[in-house]
């Protein structure tokens, strides 16, 4: 297609949402021009579904629950007195309890304020977080004696207030760390790098359960960590649970300092705007009704059930058509800003547990999803960008722009041109460049980086995965994959406990993996058992102990 023609081809399927302030050009995606017509019936439906979940009705039947991550940002909009009362109160709950920290009336066992903020969470209770922490570090922050004008504006104060911040964002409230996975090196190095700041702490603990293994195993090495400084945890730990869950129970025992909800009806990877993703994000100072609004406004125009100027619904249907409704496309996701950096691994979990489902809702074996990955712009031009014009054309890009470059004026590299000039030319060059080679992009514009543009891109990916799920017939609110994972590493441990109890305690007893195998019962487990004596035996010398023997797997294993 010439420019001429795909600049009318732009002007008729770009749009604008003004009141959210963002756009969406699906011009460089190539479906035909009757495609919205042959998907008419089926939005239709789509739209339904949301408007049904959205007023309450049971939406994962696998838990007979529903499905209210959109009340949380519209309580006005929940099924019940309760919810909305309970909704309201979290909101209120946490600005309050992020005040008191932030004015020193909440306070470290020492009377210290808290200056740090250690997040322990996985997946939807840490992913999300990590994203709204990264791309709003700093922005909420008054500066100098600006007060809420200059946060709201986003604008830096007069030169002669304080200039050192001219081009930058102030610092955010509380550093911020996350403890989001069971890796024991990785939680060594986060609590390496607060090192003494361990001491004004507050530490978060994130699990609706109370039973996630990753969680609770963070929760106890930073515990120990709190006690080998000489520190108490309880009146540093902070727990986000559902009421009654493990971990509630284990903070009340205990006398933690706070405790918030989670409800049954939010979903980890829709979780951000619940406690889960508010609390951090309100301690770190972000600007959580912004957030809030931002969303709100964003459901209110992607609810319209007008495809043509729902921003959502244009997303849900080009997946659709570049993945022929089967995801055999790859999206890759490429934001133009350091600061979304993140967002990609955010919507990787967001879309990939939500849409990757062996059956559809009748039971029928489909095998859908579509595989998410990216990084950023312009960075990706110098990684896999290559592959993407010239190699397998498996894949769609979304083109996520940003129209404000930085808080305050830029320096010119070259004459009349900044570096924002530059990430703008590199945006737009690398599109026209997959364009040419018959490679398919979205691109979406926001205003500029800020809590309420956060909020807004939480919310119209949510409703464009909701959209999707209908169109091709899946539940995106459970996951039994991920059940299916947690219940083999269980099995794993059990294995684990069965060998050392095996074992002894006194040294001697040498066998094989395939003899353990048979002694504890397990002979169809030897390349698990194999597996678990080789990491016992390098990670416990002093316990148990490997023979070499002629080969890998004549090696012997028993108490040193």
């Amino acid at each position: 297609m010439d420019e001429l023609s795909l600049w009318h081809r732009f002007k008729r399927y770009y749009v604008r949402a003004e009141t959210i302030g963002l756009s969406i050009d699906i011009s460089r995606m190539y479906f035909a021009d009757t495609f919205f017509s042959q998907m008419q019936d089926s939005m239709g439906r789509a739209f339904k579904e949301m408007d049904a979940l959205e007023k309450g009705e049971t939406a994962n039947p696998d838990e007979s629950r529903m499905v209210g991550h959109y009340w949380l940002r519209a309580p006005e909009l929940s099924p019940t007195p309760e919810i909305r009362a309970a909704i309201t109160q979290m909101v209120d709950d946490i600005k309050s309890f992020a005040a008191a920290v932030h004015g020193g009336t909440i306070t470290s066992p020492r009377g210290k304020r808290f200056t740090h903020l250690m997040v322990i969470g996985i997946g939807g209770s840490a992913l999300g977080p990590q994203f709204v922490g990264d791309a709003l570090g700093g922005w909420p922050m008054s500066f100098g004696h600006g007060g809420r004008d200059d946060i709201r504006s986003g604008e830096p104060p007069d030169d002669h207030r304080v200039p050192h911040l001219q081009r930058r964002w102030a610092t955010p409230r509380m550093q911020v760390s996350f403890c989001d996975n069971t890796d024991p090196d990785g939680i060594d190095r986060t609590l390496d790098r607060i090192g003494s700041a361990l001491a004004t702490a507050l530490t978060v603990v994130i699990s609706k359960s109370g039973r996630t293994a990753e969680t609770g195993n963070g929760m106890l090495e930073v515990q120990h960590a709190y006690e080998r400084a000489g520190l108490e945890f309880a009146p540093c730990a902070v727990a986000i649970t559902q009421e009654g869950s493990k971990l509630d129970q284990l903070a009340k025992s205990e006398k933690w300092l706070k405790r918030f909800g989670m409800w049954d009806w939010v979903g980890g990877r829709t979780s951000e705007l619940s406690a889960v993703g508010l609390l951090p994000a309100a301690l770190q100072g972000c600007d959580i009704d912004a957030m809030l609004a931002g969303a709100a406004a964003c459901d209110a125009v992607t609810r319209v059930p007008d495809v043509p100027t729902n921003p959502a619904a244009l997303l849900a249907l080009m997946w659709f058509h570049a993945g022929d409704g089967r995801g055999s496309k790859d999206m890759v996701i490429l934001p133009y800003k350091d600061r979304l950096a993140l967002l990609g691994k955010y919507l990787q979990q967001l879309v990939m547990e939500s849409l990757g489902k062996r059956l559809d809702r009748s039971g029928r074996v489909v095998h859908q999803g579509i595989t998410v990955y990216g990084n950023k712009g312009s960075t990706d031009q110098h990684a896999y960008v290559q592959q993407l014009r010239d190699g397998l054309n498996n894949f769609f890009v979304t083109f996520i722009e940003v129209g404000k470059d930085r808080v305050g004026p830029s320096i010119d590299v070259e004459e009349n041109v900044t570096c924002g000039d530059y990430l703008h030319g590199f945006l737009l060059g690398t599109r026209k460049a997959l364009y040419e080679a018959e490679r398919e992009s979205i691109t979406l514009t926001i205003d500029e980086v800020s809590p309420r543009s956060v909020g807004v891109l939480i919310a119209l990916f949510e409703r464009a995965v909701g959209l999707y799920a209908s169109l091709v017939d899946v539940n995106a609110y459970h996951q039994p994959g991920v059940e299916a994972g947690k219940k083999a590493a269980a099995e794993v441990i059990e294995i684990q406990r069965a060998l050392l109890a095996a074992m002894g305690d006194k040294p001697g007893n040498h066998q094989t993996a395939e003899s353990w195998a048979q002694t504890i019962g397990q002979p169809d487990q030897v390349e698990t058992v194999f597996s678990v004596l080789e990491h016992l035996a390098t990670n416990r010398p002093g316990s148990v102990k490997s023979q070499p023997g002629t080969s890998p797997f004549d090696t012997t294993f028993g108490r040193g």
